[in-house]
This record gives C-alpha cells, structure tokens and sequence, in this order.
C-alpha cells in the first residue's frame, strides 16, 4: 500500500455521528489550496511568521556585529590595560561584564519588536 492508496485522514465536527456531520480535512494549521481553512487567516499567519524570523536573524545579526566590536576595541587599543579598577584591568572587566547589557539590550529590543509584529498581525485579522 502505498501514500496515494491510504485512506485520508478527517475529523468530525460536531456532537455525534450523522448526516448533518460536518466533515474537514486536518492540516495541521498549513492552508491548502481549495481547503475549508479561511485563505486570509493563513497568508497573515505566513506573513508574522517570516516577519518574526526576518527580526530574529536581524536581532542576531546585530547582537553579533556589536560583540565583534567590542571584542576587537578590547584587543587592538591596549591602553585600556593601563587603567585599573580594583586591582583589575579595565580590560578584563569589560570582558567580564559588557556583554551583559548588551545582551539584556538586543532582548528587549527584540520583545518589542515581536510583540509590535504581532500587535500588527491581530490588527489585520480584526479588520480584515
């Protein structure tokens, strides 16, 4: 038996079996072409799912050009060894203890970003 022979797979709707039983394919959320899935619905939900991806990868990416920068200020300007904290190069506390905000930064940028992307997305499957 191969996948064009196997029965389809179909959920039922409604209190009990009879003739009046609507019955529906399950896609598993993905809209197929002539399906019963409100068309609108789906190409929203495409359209917040590449919009969260695209500021993901944008969050990331900047994430990493700034850590690349300071990483490289800390390495190539070596005065910053000369000033000292605590018995500390100032150096080694950047090292230890920059990345923090930066990081603590790129999330909260990106929670609101995603949470505008969304605020969007419910705006126009409201008003569409």
């Amino acid at each position: 038996m191969n996948e064009t022979d196997q029965p389809r797979r179909v959920r039922v709707t409604g209190s009990a079996p009879s003739r009046q039983a609507r019955w529906t394919t399950s896609t598993r959320g993905i809209a197929l072409p002539g399906s019963t899935a409100d068309d609108a619905d789906a190409v929203y939900a495409r359209a917040l799912r590449r919009s969260q991806l695209r500021l993901a990868l944008g969050t990331v990416a900047g994430f990493v050009v700034v850590a690349t920068a300071l990483t490289l200020v800390l390495a190539l300007i070596p005065e910053i060894d000369e000033i000292v904290f605590f018995g500390l190069p100032l150096s080694w506390l950047l090292h230890a203890f920059a990345f923090y905000p930066i990081i603590v930064v790129f999330g909260i940028l990106y929670a609101r970003g995603a949470a505008r992307n969304e605020h969007r997305y419910r705006t126009l499957r409201d008003h569409g």
